[in-house]
């Protein structure tokens, strides 16, 4: 029975995401929004959502990875040091803005806390797909963008470790501990293995296509189930071991080879942001959502570009990286899937934000495939792969 209930999920969702996708295209509009209404749509319907959350995770997981092989480590620490300020400083701005909207509509101050937490972060999915990477100009606001998301990731994991400390459900002593220690373990595994494994399987077999793809996938999982393990997030072991194999030779190879399998996963993803959406809520959270999303996706790309221009960027570059991270983050949908498991937000709380990261999804991709080159641009001119 159980067996049914997937095929059917999986029926009703790739074959409504083909028909959704198809009107879509023909009324040139995002697809990444298709299968969001899809899941709105069919949510109802699909037995257990939450398992086709977690497939869906897995896309991110991918996508991560494949950053990561475009991105050498010496190429990546420089970057980091030049947008700490640009990552910090929004950061700040981000959560006072969360913040007082909350509050100004008489949420409670933990509520209003939790919520300017989950403001603080951009969408790394909606960021890369939509970033063409065959053009120097568009690798380079890869490289910062990129950046960005990272050191965004990295304070994802100190808002779960706060969040943890506030519910008390940890020693936050001993989670920071954790994270300090495990890091650099994390990166110097990864460094000896491709040093003394990695690279010498894939030069030893590097013409057995099945063998690459393989390992690829193995080491990236792996990666991301030790990250797991030493109390960090699996997208950052998934990140690290795209960058250890950066500078091997296949890597454009092994990133060509899983992008199928890595938009399979991202249309689960994208189905469950909508799916997991409690309609019933609709009412009481779409004021603050819509006030929360258009702050926001006007705040987001003006201060990015303040805050790139200070380090260096040109004011272009500035400004199409803010709009390209104006939206929220599926990280702030994981912010409030928590909040709410620990009982710091109620339920109204948890889809306030889930409904303005779903609103900033659309109108960011909007924003992005009507102005900018994308993979999956309405127009002949902007389509960049």
């Amino acid at each position: 029975m159980q067996e049914y209930h997937l095929i059917f999920a999986l029926f009703a969702i790739f074959t409504g995401a083909a028909l959704l996708s198809t009107a879509a295209l023909l009324t040139h509009q995002s697809m990444l929004v298709a299968y969001i209404v899809l899941g709105i749509a069919l949510g109802p319907w699909v037995a257990d959502t939450s398992t086709v959350r977690h497939v869906g995770d897995i896309g991110i997981l991918f996508l991560l990875f494949l950053l990561g092989l475009h991105l050498p480590p010496q190429k990546l620490w420089h970057m980091l040091k030049k947008v700490s300020l640009v990552g910090f400083g929004s950061s700040v701005v981000f959560t006072l803005i969360g913040f007082v909207i909350m509050w100004l509509f008489g949420f409670t101050i933990k509520e209003c806390l939790v919520t300017g937490a989950a403001m603080m972060f951009s969408s790394t999915i909606i960021g890369i797909k939509l970033l063409p990477t065959t053009t120097l100009h568009h690798q380079h606001t890869g490289e910062v963008m990129i950046s960005v998301l990272l050191l965004q990731d990295l304070l994802a994991i100190v808002v779960l470790i706060l969040l943890r400390a506030f519910a008390a459900t940890g020693n936050i002593y001993k989670d920071i501990t954790v994270v300090i220690i495990a890091l650099p373990t994390l990166l110097i595994f990864a460094y000896v293995v491709e040093r003394y494994a990695l690279s010498w399987l894939l030069a030893k077999f590097n013409r057995i296509k099945e063998y690459l793809f393989l390992l690829s996938i193995a080491w990236c999982l792996a990666m991301a189930q030790l990250a797991l393990l030493f109390g960090l997030s699996a997208e950052i072991g998934a990140f690290i071991a795209g960058v250890s194999l950066a500078a091997s030779p296949i890597s454009v190879y092994i990133a060509e080879s899983l992008k199928p399998i890595r938009d399979f996963f991202l249309v689960m993803f994208f189905f469950a942001v909508g799916a997991t959406f409690n309609l019933d809520y609709l009412s009481t959270v779409l004021w603050p959502a819509l006030l929360l999303a258009g702050i926001l996706l006007i705040a987001k790309p003006i201060a990015f570009r303040f805050f790139l221009q200070q380090v260096g960027e040109t004011r272009s570059v500035a400004w199409e990286v803010g709009v390209r991270l104006g939206q929220i983050s599926e990280f702030s949908l994981i912010i409030a899937y928590v909040g709410m498991d620990y009982h710091l937000i109620s339920d109204v709380t948890a889809n306030c934000i889930q409904a303005a990261t779903i609103i900033s999804f659309v109108v960011s991709s909007y924003w992005v495939v009507l102005r900018y080159p994308t993979p999956v641009a309405l127009s002949d001119r902007l389509r960049r792969d």
